[in-house]
């Protein structure tokens, strides 16, 4: 575990203060409000809902979720896997095909779990761990409405970036190397960390300003 304090984190809030420009101010928009709109779903999940809006909000893509589409999801995501599922399993398969933007609670997948299983498409398996698949009648369900469950995931499908994993796992290893600076770090590497971040910063909006066009001509 790495010991911070006050004094240490207050040295980095002029840059975290950047995004609001001061406290009460307007500066909140560029990460959540027009003009583009707020940032994927996983940067709250990552940081809080203060950076990617509130479920169903801007910036969420939660909001498409529709009634119905946890028991096509359950069903599909049942159809699809090789061995049976227990509870957990069937909600982190979900929250993996939804590409993280997604994650039903246990509260809306068990009763829906309970609602197929009295329908017949869904059975325990025999596996004595309390494990679903699906009955021969799930599965001709499945086969006769695949064009509407396929439509539940490519809801996600249409924002999510193809190297959106790359690029948050490059922004989990680069908040991991500031907490330990700004934990672990001395004063001169503070400062120093410091500069970088705020630099850092300013070339990333210089990107954007540059347009997506000239992002593309340097590939």
């Amino acid at each position: 575990m790495y010991r911070t304090n006050e004094k240490t984190w207050a040295q980095f809030e002029p840059v975290r203060r950047q995004r609001g420009h001061g406290r009460g101010g307007h500066g909140r928009r560029e990460f959540g409000g027009p003009p583009w709109g707020g940032p994927p779903p996983w940067v709250a999940q990552m940081f809080g809902p203060q950076w990617g809006g509130q479920p169903g909000g801007r910036g969420s893509r939660r909001a498409r979720v529709r009634r119905g589409d946890v028991r096509g999801a359950i069903l599909d995501v049942l159809a699809t896997a090789t061995e049976p599922l227990n509870g957990y399993q069937v909600i982190q398969q979900i929250a993996e095909r939804s590409n993280g933007a997604w994650k039903p609670s246990p509260g809306s997948v068990y009763p829906t779990v309970a609602q197929l299983v009295d329908e017949g498409l869904v059975e325990d398996a025999p596996t004595g761990r309390k494990t679903l698949q699906l009955t021969e009648t799930g599965r001709a369900y499945v086969a006769e409405h695949a064009e509407e469950l396929a439509a539940i995931w490519a809801t996600f499908d249409e924002e999510g970036p193809e190297d959106a994993a790359d690029f948050r796992q490059v922004i989990q290893q680069t908040v991991a190397a500031i907490v330990q600076i700004a934990s672990t770090g001395t004063p001169a590497q503070r400062d120093r960390a410091v500069e970088i971040l705020a630099e850092t910063r300013r070339k990333l909006y210089g990107l954007l300003a540059e347009g997506p066009d000239a992002a593309e001509e340097e590939r």
